[in-house]
Parts: C-alpha cells; sequence; structure tokens
C-alpha cells in the first residue's frame, strides 16, 4: 500500500462528512461540529495563536484517518506544562516556538486523537511507524522545535515508537459508576466520618436556599446560554484573566451538537447565581466550564461534582471526567488516574534532557499517585482494585 498525509489550515476544507466518517460522533471534542465550532467562532487561529494543520492519512486516493493537529506559539490552553522546558530553551538561545500540537484546544480530555474506523490495532500498527516519519519531517521542514500529542488513549499512546516520541505520565481524577443506583448507595462505600463531610456540604447549599436544575440539549435555551456564559466569563474576571472561549463558540455548539450538552444551574430567590456546562458521551459525563455570580459555601462541589455523579447514576453513565487538576475532588470520590501524552523534541541535546525529565517525573508521579490514593474517602473494603 501507498500512503501519503497532507496538511489542512482548516477543518472545513476537510469537511464535516469525512471528518465525522472517521471520528465517529460519540466522543464530543473529537467531532467535526466542536473542533469546527473553535475555528469559525475566531477562538481557534493563527491570532490567537492556534494555526491549524489538520493531518490526514491517505491510502491512495481515499482519506482513512485525521488527526487534529495545531502550530503553536505558546503554550497556553493545553494543560500538560512545558513552560519550563520553553524557558530551558530560551535560556540557551534557541526557540522553542513555534512548536507543533496535537491535542483538543482547551480541553484536558483523555479520548482519541488519531481518527479513523480502521480497527485499533491495525491503525495503529500503520500510524505508529508512519507518524514516526512524518513528524519529524514536518518539524524540520517548517521550523518547529517539536510535537507533542496530549491525552492520548493508553492504546494510542504504547503504539507510538520510543526512538521517536518521549513518553510523560499525568493524572486526573476521575468518578466510576460501580452500579450505584442512587447517591446514597455511592455514599455507603464512604467511611462514616467522609461521608458526613459530604452530605453536610450539599446540606449547606439546600440551607442557603439554592436549588439545582438540569438543563439538555434543545432545552438549553439562547437565554440560560447567554447566563451561563455571563457567569463563566465573570469567574474569570474576578481573577483578572480572561476566559479562552467567546459566546459565538457556545452558540455554535449549541446549535451543532446539542444532543452532547448539560447544563447545570444553580438558582437563588429565582435568580441564576452559578452554571456549569457539561458534555456527555455514551459512556462518560465531563465536566467542562464552571461559573459563579458570587461565592457561596459548598455550591462549587455540587454545581460541578455532586451534581454531575446524581448526573451520571440517573442516565447510566459510567465515568465522569470532571476536568483537570485538583486534588480536592479526592475526598468526594474521584479515583487518581493516569494520563498520557507523547513528545517529538528535534533538538538532540533537549530530546535527551526532557527524556531524562520526564523518566524522573514518572517515577515520582507514581508514588505521588499511590499516597493520593490512601487519602480516597472509601472503606477499606470498598477501596479500587
Amino acid at each position: 500500500m501507498s500512503y501519503r498525509v497532507e496538511l489542512s489550515h482548516n477543518i472545513a476544507s476537510i469537511g464535516e462528512a469525512q471528518w465525522d466518517a472517521l471520528a465517529g460522533d460519540d466522543h464530543p471534542f473529537t467531532r467535526y461540529a466542536f473542533l469546527a465550532a473553535l475555528e469559525s467562532s475566531g477562538v481557534v487561529s493563527a491570532k490567537t495563536g492556534w494555526l491549524p494543520m489538520h493531518l490526514s492519512i491517505f491510502d491512495g486516493d481515499q482519506r482513512i484517518a485525521v488527526m487534529p493537529m495545531y502550530q503553536k506559539s505558546h503554550s497556553y490552553g493545553e494543560y500538560v506544562f512545558d513552560w519550563g522546558w520553553a524557558d530551558a530553551y530560551h535560556q540557551n538561545g534557541i526557540d522553542y516556538y513555534p512548536k507543533l500540537l496535537t491535542a483538543i484546544p482547551f480541553s484536558p480530555v483523555t479520548g482519541p486523537r488519531i481518527l479513523s474506523q480502521l480497527a485499533t490495532e491495525t491503525l495503529m500498527a500503520l500510524a505508529g511507524p508512519l507518524l514516526s516519519e512524518i513528524i519529524p519531517h514536518i518539524c524540520n521542514e517548517q521550523g518547529l522545535s517539536s510535537w507533542h500529542g496530549l491525552f492520548f488513549t493508553q492504546a494510542s499512546h504504547t503504539a507510538l515508537p520510543t526512538g521517536t516520541f518521549i513518553s510523560r505520565l499525568g493524572t486526573q481524577y476521575h468518578w466510576f459508576n460501580r452500579d450505584f443506583k442512587t447517591f446514597d448507595d455511592f455514599l455507603a462505600t464512604f467511611s462514616s466520618r467522609k461521608r458526613k463531610n459530604v452530605k453536610r456540604e450539599r446540606r449547606k447549599v439546600t440551607e442557603q436556599g439554592i436549588r439545582l436544575s438540569t438543563y439538555e440539549g434543545e432545552a438549553i435555551t439562547p437565554e440560560l446560554l447567554r447566563t451561563f456564559f455571563h457567569c463563566y466569563q465573570l469567574t474569570y474576571l474576578k481573577r483578572g484573566q480572561q476566559g479562552y472561549l467567546n459566546l459565538e463558540f457556545f452558540e455554535k455548539i449549541i446549535n451543532s451538537m446539542p444532543e452532547s450538552l448539560v447544563l447545570f444551574i444553580a438558582s437563588l430567590d429565582q435568580q441564576h447565581v452559578a452554571c456549569a456546562l457539561c458534555f456527555k458521551d455514551s459512556h462518560t459525563l465531563y465536566g467542562r466550564y464552571w461559573g459563579s455570580l458570587d461565592d457561596f459555601d459548598s455550591l462549587h462541589f455540587e454545581t460541578c461534582y455532586y451534581t454531575g455523579i446524581d448526573y451520571c447514576i440517573e442516565h447510566g453513565l459510567q465515568r465522569f471526567d470532571p476536568g483537570a487538576q485538583g486534588e480536592h475532588k479526592i475526598q468526594r470520590g474521584f479515583e487518581p488516574i493516569k494520563t498520557w501524552s507523547a513528545h517529538y523534541i528535534a533538538h538532540p541535546g533537549f530530546k535527551e534532557a526532557v527524556h531524562r525529565f520526564t523518566t524522573e517525573e514518572a517515577e515520582l508521579m507514581e508514588e505521588r499517585m499511590s499516597d493520593l490514593a490512601t487519602l480516597l474517602p472509601f472503606k477499606a473494603d470498598e477501596q479500587p482494585g
């Protein structure tokens, strides 16, 4: 077979039909609707430091795989932090930017990155060796310091040749549904003291007179969307920052992929005071964007964690990924899990240095995850695997 690759500077040139024929329509963050909304709203563009360079793999004239890819002039919105690497380059008079990135912009969510309808083993047997040739060639041809593939599935990550790519281990905190029928079933797995803590947090929200409502799909009206966006932006502004995403992006996805969206809204005295916008697929709820008009005791935990767990139990979803970071999630029943990224470093000296760093980091991460697991709130006989 003769394979060739092609780079596209906008996803529209590939088209929704061809992209989704390869990506499928279950995982929301690799769908054409999500990625195209980022581009057409101007959130992702050369101007914002996210120049699309989507990779297509052809077998003859047939496109058999696509991979979202971007040329980056900074490291914002990635959540696998390489600022130290960029500083080291700078201190040695070498340009770290631009670099090449395969990731879902502003979305630290593990999922497929090489999108195809080929069986996973067949795809990775093809794509692994091909990427080990193509990625260095693109970096060399376009003067890019490196390539970074973030939040790969373990199967895809393992298939990338270690001689070309450096592995990096990270961690997040996810909730798993072990056939719970109610939230109380979930709490029954906790030790008495930790169970009381969660009940107290939920009670504090109720005692403040706050109630939670859930809106899905087309029930998320333009008015509710604007309410959410106001909360989202205000939360960033309180920290002197600006949210990455604009209202146009959210308007586009609510029109193009409403079935993937779930909005939790907290209300007090008939006023909406906090919102959490989530995505979902057939097995997972993804907590993504949160905002609040003010600080309310325990409301963040209720809106972003507990209401999401309630939703998963009610709808039979098996996992809740509430977003990056946050060790405070552990005592609320979110378990530390491994995340994977892969990196190609063009400079031989820095490649060796990064490899040493990630090897040492992985050892520390393994130890840290073991320590974090001891903080889980579960009874001794309910501890996960």
